[in-house]
């Protein structure tokens, strides 16, 4: 089966958590996103190693609304630097698998990335 993703972020709070999650789903961006946390992240960044709390969130989503979800991501995420990893999915039942697409198609009248 292809065409189906994950797609993992970090943030450091859970209300900011919350907030990808929800308007990801909203926009119809992901099917469902899962919230972890907290998490304990270590990792350089600017020379030094950090130690930090975060809160991880895993979109399902589809290949085709990967580039909108991304984008997404980008201009909501607090981070300057987001973590956005995707990950293919190989396998999973069908009804899943259909379900997570028809979450994920346009609404009849509902503009998205509308053309200029």
């Amino acid at each position: 089966m292809s065409g189906h993703l994950t797609v993992l972020t970090t943030t450091g709070s859970r209300p900011a958590a919350e907030a990808l999650a929800r308007s990801a789903v909203a926009d119809r961006l992901a099917a469902c996103a899962q919230i972890e946390g907290p998490v304990t992240s270590v990792y350089r960044w600017n020379g030094e190693i950090q130690t930090d709390e975060e809160w991880r969130v895993l979109y399902k989503t589809t290949t085709s609304r990967y580039p909108a979800l991304e984008s997404h991501i980008r201009a909501t995420h607090p981070y300057d630097t987001p973590e956005i990893i995707a990950t293919g999915i190989t396998h999973g039942s069908a009804e899943y698998l259909g379900w997570l697409e028809e979450e994920t198609t346009q609404a009849p009248n509902t503009p998205w990335d509308a053309a200029p």
